[in-house]
This record gives structure tokens, C-alpha cells and sequence, in this order.
């Protein structure tokens, strides 16, 4: 099975080849196309693919769609490769749905507020062992990335992990109809896209549109301990967590130096992650793997294993023996709330310092989300470092709280940086965390340990 015109069958309405075509690929981005691709020019608010329908054949592409909408300059007036459909980013996601219906593998999908890239990681590595398996790369997680994730899967690919990212309701509807997933995981709730959709319990819902598209004999797990989610709990659904009364139950957990050991149907599991919550993450991992039929032993010895993704909580050894826990791809409360916890248990060094900075799209209640994070700024921090505009209402807040934490606050990174090289030293941790937007990471490059 390979990528070719059969795909689009009913979708072409013009130029429609007589035998089918096949393509190495699909691609949207003239930068990364390759010999043989097929070329989707998407359209967008400040850009149209079709502008550069040219370039991308120049460069090798087999064939490129093209909108009916869209009128053909002079210069292709004459191209036999274009292939014409009435909307390019239907035909991408129609694609995908063909591709999926015809190389039929098990597809696992997760959505949450929080660490879908971590159960990702963790699922890609316990369900190895059932064969040919693949995962969506990077964050290519919404409409466009998701079908280009499933058209770049090797066609005898047994186990597919989509990761489904949102910004708004409905949109994790389309995703989970085009995968029509076996296995769907609802990592929990948090704050994230507050701003687009107004309050917690409406992210809930967005976050359950997932179970839309699972398949009528598809399995569903969830946080059991997030009570917004309890509304949606119904017969065959699986919830894990803490609590007793989740139907799998995580028990005996137990902190380590490098990582956590947890109990599951009397099975001991350990992971070499930092911070409890990566314990439901890994719960998650463990529960599906299980489902479909794996041993514990097995899952036991994958675990140890797992590749997490880069800016997760990631350890990066720091200037002067200092560690880094570079936890900066994104945040919300809750996630910075959790990584600010797992510093404070952290082993073995006796200065705990916490880089904070601003949380985007929380809406009209950021103000009082950003100050909550005060309320978890305790001891043992021995020192905590609020960076840009945001990050100030935090600083603001434990100075009018009284806080016996020593704190500093910075709107520009830059003098944040040289303010935390002179903390580090062997006896020092730092975590930054921080949503994307600001780009924490850049502060860890600088004080990374230099090689050679």
C-alpha cells in the first residue's frame, strides 16, 4: 500500500489521471517537500499554498492538488499535474480517513489539557512490543498536523498514537471522526485555551469530543479523579487515578531519586520520570497496554525504556555541576503548580529554584490564575524568579502575602539569566517553567554545562 490518487477516489473533479498515480508522501511546506510528493497547497488567513504550486513542482513534486476555486495563472495553464478538487484541506483529511480505512491499524488517541505528549512518549514505548507502531511527531496534533501524521505512517504500521490538540470546541470532534480511534485517553483537565472557551467545565467538554469518533467497540479512559470529568463516566468507560473508587487504581507509590515505583492490580511498575503526575501519565501507558493484551511483565520492561519528548520536565546539566529541569514547552496553573511540587521534592540539593513566567490564553480570570500559583511557592524553595509581564502578578502576590520565600522578578529574560548564573552552583536545581510564547528555553541554553 502506498500514497496515490486511489485515496482522493470521488474527491478530484478534474484531471483526474487514468491510471492511479502514487506519491513517496504528502507535503503542505515547499522548505521540507520531496522527490515524489504529492503538494497540498493550503490556504490560510495571511497565505495561499497555491502561490508556491510552482516552486513545489520544480522541486520535484509528482503532483499538487489544486483548488477549482482558484484561478490557474498562465504559467500552469498547460500543467498536467495539477489535480483539482474543490477544497484542499478536505481533500488532505479525506486522505488521511482513506489511508486509515485501508492500512486499518490500532489507533490509540489522546487528548488533555496536559501531558498528551508524555502519555504519548509513554504509550509509543509499552505498546512496542505489539509490532509496527508509530506516533504523531512534534506537535502536529490539529487539523492539518494530524492527517500529515497519519499520511506519514509506514503502511504496515500495526498501533497508531495520534496526539489531538484544540483551541476551541469542536475541533477535537473532527480529529477523533477522521482517526475513528480503537482507544481514546483524556489525560485530565486544566486551564489551557480558558481564554477561547471561557471556563474549565467547557474544556471538558471540548476534551470529550474524542469520544465521538471512537469506534463502536472502542474503549475510553479518563482522569477518574478530575471531577468534571465524572459527568461523562459511563458503562465500559475507564477511569484511572488515585482514588479507590477509579475502576484501575494506582497504589504504593513510591518516590526515587530518578523517577517513582506504583502499583497496579498487585504489579509493580517503576519510570524514570520526575513528578507525580508523570505516575497518572505513565497509569495511562500502562492501562492500554494492558488492554490490548500485553503482560505486565512486558509493560514493566518497556517502561524502562521510555524516550520523553524535549522541554518535559527534561534534566540538562547546568553551569558550575548546577541541574536544569527545563519544563518550558508550555503551561497553565495547574501543570506549573505540579512542576513547582516536584521541585520541591527533588533529592539531594539543598537550593530549589523556581523560574516562573507568563501563562497565555487564560482569559479574563489571568490575573487571579497567575497569583494562585503563589499558593504553592513554599518551602523548600529557597528562591523563586518570575519572569515577563505575567509572571509579575505572581511576584506581586507573594509579596502581599508576606512570603518568607526570597523572590526576584524580571520582565526581560535576558536579566533574568544573568540574575540565575549566579545562583548555580553543585548544590542547586533550577525549573523553568512558562508557556511557550516566552520561550524559557533560551534562558537554559545559556546556562547549559558547555561541552569539550
Amino acid at each position: 500500500m502506498s500514497i496515490s490518487t486511489q485515496l482522493l477516489k470521488g474527491i478530484i473533479t478534474k484531471n483526474n489521471p487514468s491510471a492511479p498515480l502514487s506519491f513517496t508522501g504528502v507535503s503542505t511546506d515547499t522548505r521540507t517537500i520531496q522527490e515524489g510528493n504529492l503538494f497540498v497547497p493550503l490556504i490560510g488567513e495571511r497565505f495561499d499554498g497555491h502561490d508556491y504550486v510552482e516552486q513545489a513542482l520544480s522541486k520535484g513534486a509528482q503532483a499538487s492538488l489544486w483548488a477549482t476555486s482558484v484561478p490557474v495563472p498562465e504559467s500552469l495553464k498547460n500543467e498536467d499535474r495539477l489535480l483539482f478538487v474543490n477544497d484542499t484541506l478536505f481533500a488532505l483529511q479525506a486522505m488521511a480517513k482513506a489511508y486509515l480505512r485501508q492500512t486499518e491499524p490500532t489507533v490509540v488517541a489522546v487528548t488533555g489539557s496536559n501531558g498528551k505528549t508524555t502519555v504519548k512518549d509513554l504509550l509509543y514505548a509499552t505498546l512496542a512490543p505489539l509490532g509496527s507502531i508509530y506516533k504523531t511527531q512534534g506537535n502536529y496534533n490539529n487539523h492539518i498536523g494530524l492527517p500529515l501524521t497519519v499520511l506519514s505512517m509506514p503502511a504496515n504500521c500495526q498501533t497508531l498514537i495520534l496526539e489531538m490538540g484544540m483551541s476551541g470546541l469542536g475541533e477535537i470532534e473532527l480529529l477523533s471522526k477522521l482517526a475513528t480511534p480503537d482507544i481514546a485517553v483524556v489525560t485530565n483537565i486544566g486551564e489551557s485555551h480558558l481564554e477561547q472557551l471561557g471556563s474549565r467545565e467547557n474544556i471538558a467538554k471540548a476534551k470529550m469530543e474524542i469520544a465521538l469518533g471512537l469506534k463502536p467497540t472502542g474503549v475510553l479512559f479518563l482522569d477518574g479523579d478530575e471531577p468534571l470529568l465524572s459527568p461523562y463516566v459511563k458503562e465500559g468507560v475507564q477511569t484511572v487515578g488515585f482514588s479507590s473508587e477509579n475502576k484501575i487504581v494506582i497504589h504504593d507509590l513510591e518516590a526515587r531519586e530518578d523517577g517513582y515505583s506504583f502499583t497496579i492490580d498487585d504489579h509493580s511498575y517503576d519510570i524514570k520520570l520526575i513528578g507525580e503526575h508523570n505516575v497518572k501519565n505513565a497509569a495511562y501507558a500502562v492501562s492500554v497496554a494492558l488492554h490490548l493484551g500485553l503482560s505486565p511483565e512486558q509493560v514493566a520492561r518497556s517502561l524502562e525504556s521510555v524516550a520523553i519528548s524535549k522541554m518535559r520536565l527534561e534534566k540538562v546539566e547546568g553551569q558550575k555541576g548546577a541541574l536544569l529541569l527545563n519544563d518550558a514547552y508550555n503551561a497553565s496553573p495547574t501543570s506549573m503548580k505540579a512542576a513547582i511540587k516536584t521541585l520541591k521534592a527533588y533529592p539531594n540539593y539543598e537550593k530549589k529554584v523556581a523560574v516562573l513566567g507568563d501563562i497565555y490564553e487564560l482569559g479574563i480570570d489571568e490575573e487571579a490564575l497567575h497569583r494562585s500559583v503563589a499558593d504553592e511557592i513554599t518551602e523548600p524553595i529557597t528562591t523563586a524568579v518570575l519572569v515577563g509581564e505575567k509572571g509579575q502578578w505572581i511576584a506581586d502576590e507573594m509579596k502581599r502575602r508576606g512570603s518568607n520565600i526570597p523572590f526576584v522578578s524580571f520582565v526581560e529574560k535576558e536579566e533574568a539569566t544573568d540574575y540565575i548564573e549566579g545562583l548555580l552552583d553543585g548544590k542547586t536545581v533550577v525549573l523553568f517553567k512558562a508557556s511557550r510564547g516566552l520561550e524559557l528555553e533560551s534562558i537554559v541554553d545559556k546556562l547549559k554545562r558547555e561541552e569539550g
